[in-house]
């Protein structure tokens, strides 16, 4: 799909994503448990991951996938919020209007 179709939240929830540049990052109790190399291959995976499909983003938000490193099963989510973090964004397509929060887990964390 040319970028100029796509969703203009899947193309600023791709922006940071990669960059993890214009929000906040969270890693989980799981993930950080890890050890520092494996933190990397799986922030690594995240930045990267471009595996979205009509089964695993039936919004084409690219704000959620599952993935595999070395053998385990993690899972990140992009939510929306205002400025505040205090309530949901009222457009999360405004990236004036929104503070993308990605979290990264252990999908036996969700």
């Amino acid at each position: 799909m040319a970028e100029t179709n796509m969703n203009p939240i899947a193309i600023l929830n791709d922006a940071f994503r990669s960059t993890f540049i214009g929000g906040t990052v969270v890693l989980t109790a799981g993930v950080q448990a890890l050890d520092e190399a494996e933190q990397r291959v799986v922030i690594q995976a995240v930045q990267s991951f471009s595996d979205f499909s009509e089964d695993n983003d039936p919004y084409q938000e690219h704000d959620c996938a599952v993935f595999v490193v070395n053998n385990k099963r993690y899972l990140f989510k992009i939510d929306y919020y205002d400025l505040n973090l205090e309530y949901g964004s009222q457009n999360p397509a405004d990236p004036n209007l929104t503070k993308r929060v990605l979290t990264v887990m252990l999908a036996d964390e969700y």
